[in-house]
């Protein structure tokens, strides 16, 4: 069963809204979905219902909000991905976090499910290591995140555990930035970072050419297990 939330701000001046999925029975946790570049488009709601599938609840909010409501892009279409570019330059990333925050307590406390986790895709995988490292969100996945090298400062703050996602040939994150980020993430007790050689940004998107289907059916399975490990 999917339908739309509406979630308070931190502030509880404002609110925006977010494309929820519930599992057929009583979620055993809850998962955050948080958005590309793209905004909420088929492809997050599609990460949303699989997530349920597998009995979860899962919520993805709209961070775009204060930009745009309701932004949904296609990476496919060059002027929408031109778009999102421009966006993803407009948007304030630490007001970001506020509202994945504001999500988690929202799902605490209204829906009474205690266990969150987190899982980001693309900016969102930034995102969740940002989550990571400044809420109580317990346990965090990160797909093909974005500049986490100079988040690598935030490291000591991760007190639950974060997986991240790494194509070895991402057109966005340079082998530079891999390398920094092994160096500074592979002896962290809480974070396990998976390389996939060859692949580019965008690999395990649901729908598209960017789709690489056998290590998009494996990183999923590695987030499968992860969640289950961690959120029960």
């Amino acid at each position: 069963m999917t339908e739309t939330a509406t979630i308070p701000t931190l502030s509880g001046q404002d609110s925006f809204t977010a494309y929820v999925a519930r599992p057929s029975g009583a979620p055993r946790a809850a998962i955050i979905v948080i958005q590309e570049i793209f905004g909420v488009n088929a492809g997050i709601r599609r990460k949303c219902d699989r997530l349920a599938e597998e009995g979860y609840l899962t919520v993805a909010p709209d961070l775009f909000w204060r930009l745009e409501p309701g932004v949904e892009l296609d990476p496919d279409v060059e002027p929408e991905f031109q778009r999102a570019l421009t966006l993803m330059g407009q948007f304030n990333q630490d007001q970001g976090i506020r509202d994945i925050e504001a999500t988690i307590h929202h799902i605490r406390r209204t829906e009474g499910v205690p266990k969150v986790g987190c899982v980001g895709y693309c900016l969102g995988g930034r995102l969740a290591y940002m989550t990571a490292a400044r809420t109580d969100i317990d346990a965090s996945v990160g797909y093909y995140g974005v500049g986490i090298d100079g988040l690598l400062g935030e490291k000591h703050a991760i007190a639950h555990p974060l997986m991240l996602h790494i194509p070895t040939e991402d057109g966005f994150v340079d082998k530079v930035t891999q390398q920094a980020m092994h160096a500074g993430l592979d002896d962290h007790p809480k974070v396990t970072l998976h390389d996939y050689e060859g692949l580019d940004h965008g690999f395990a998107t649901e729908f598209g050419k960017r789709r690489a289907e056998e290590a998009a059916q494996l990183a999923d399975q590695r987030t499968s297990t992860f969640f289950a490990q961690h959120l029960g």
